[in-house]
């Protein structure tokens, strides 16, 4: 098994072990209760995680960054990274607070840059404006980071205190923390489901399993994801847009169309819409001339593997490549369950409605795969979140393979 992916687990498992309970704090300080909350640094950290998140799906292979300066009790400035390319979280707190920067207290959800990138790095940038201490929620796992941007800080004389809801922070970023370790996007693989796990009755109609709050959210899930990933089965049979549509514009992500063979109709919709750029991973076996019928149409045509079937650790290196740093899986029984056979799904969103359908092996089910031949063996979920929409139950999940390994 590679480093990198070692790395990655590793840092995941630390996270999971200091992670506090929902609703929880990891920790309190003294301080002065107010509106029955109290001010000390959790309080404002929070304030820059809710910074952070309100930028989630927007910034790519980017993290989500939030900065708080509060100077003399008051909050002076406030910033958030919202874009790659743009000004970090830092950079707009700093503009923000002007002179009343130097001896100000920084709370930053994630460490300091120290290099130079498209930006410039922010713990010189706070070095220079005087900031006298700097509060870390995580530290950052980018290798040209990881660390030295806190020690540049300190080196100077910045009193730094590290860890303050590091696993909120940490959450937030788990695309990012994956992918910079790894360069391998971060894989969340959403289902809906019967209660006696049919995707779709024998028949064939699954339209709709669950309700509109449920679908809503899924849409949020997209808005959240750079990419959006489905098999060909799918588009023929329901010929989705997998575009992000909500009350309020959000952002659609990249479509990824799983085709061994290119039998993706060319009338489909998403091929047509221009809503988002749309990529189909194929294998050598596909004929040439629908490849070149699909890349007329502007579609970007992608070899992973010989074939019959796309090589999906294949597609996954050459989507991270692209710099697509998290997919949000949505397919059918097959394609799903090859990324869990395959120990590809970082992530695991299972919407369940109050219905039973039945129809035996007619009915497709969640996850088709062989599977195992003992209990034991099951791949199990950690971290396991529960919420209703409506009438319909979704848990969260991050599957464990140690069991289904051994």
């Amino acid at each position: 098994m590679c480093v990198y992916r070692e790395e990655y687990r590793s840092r995941r498992g630390a996270a999971e072990r200091d992670e506090p309970k929902p609703g929880g704090c990891s920790r309190r300080n003294d301080g002065e209760e107010w509106n029955g909350m109290i001010i000390n640094d959790e309080m404002y950290m929070r304030i820059a995680l809710q910074l952070a998140a309100a930028a989630v799906g927007q910034t790519g292979i980017n993290p989500v960054v939030g900065c708080v300066l509060v100077k003399d009790g008051r909050v002076v400035g406030m910033g958030a990274h919202l874009k790659r390319g743009d000004a970090h979280a830092e950079i707009h707190a700093l503009n923000m607070a002007g002179a009343e920067a130097a001896g100000s207290t920084a709370y930053v959800t994630l460490e300091p840059c120290s290099h130079h990138g498209r930006t410039g790095p922010c713990s010189d940038r706070l070095i220079r404006e005087g900031v006298k201490r700097v509060v870390v929620a995580a530290v950052d796992p980018n290798p040209v980071v990881a660390g030295s941007g806190i020690a540049r800080l300190r080196a100077q004389g910045i009193e730094v205190t590290e860890g303050v809801l590091a696993a909120e922070s940490e959450a937030l970023n788990e695309a990012f923390n994956k992918y910079i370790v790894t360069r391998r996007p971060f894989v969340t693989v959403k289902t809906a489901s019967t209660l006696d796990g049919k995707v779709a009755a024998a028949g064939g109609d699954s339209k709709w399993i669950t309700g509109e709050a449920a679908r809503g959210y899924v849409h949020t899930l997209r808005h959240r994801h750079q990419a959006i990933l489905t098999g060909v089965g799918t588009v023929m049979a329901d010929d989705p847009q997998l575009t992000t549509r909500l009350p309020v514009p959000g952002l659609s992500p990249v479509r990824i169309i799983a085709d061994s063979m290119l039998r993706i109709p060319l009338e489909s919709k998403l091929l047509h819409d221009g809503e988002a750029p749309v990529i189909v991973l194929t294998t050598a076996e596909a004929p040439e001339d629908r490849r070149r019928a699909l890349e007329a149409l502007g579609v970007q045509v992608i070899d992973c593997g010989p074939g019959p079937a796309v090589d999906l650790e294949a597609a996954l290196a050459r989507l991270g490549e692209l710099e697509i740093g998290s997919v949000l899986v949505e397919a059918g029984g097959k394609l799903a369950g090859a990324f869990l056979e395959r120990r590809l799904a970082d992530k695991l969103v299972l919407f369940f409605a109050p219905k039973i359908i039945g129809g035996g092996a007619e009915a497709p089910g969640t996850f088709d795969f062989p599977g195992f031949r003992a209990m034991r063996q099951a791949i199990r979920l950690e971290r396991m979140t529960v919420e209703t929409f409506g009438e319909d139950v979704c848990f969260t999940g991050y599957p464990s393979y140690e069991a289904a390994d051994s």
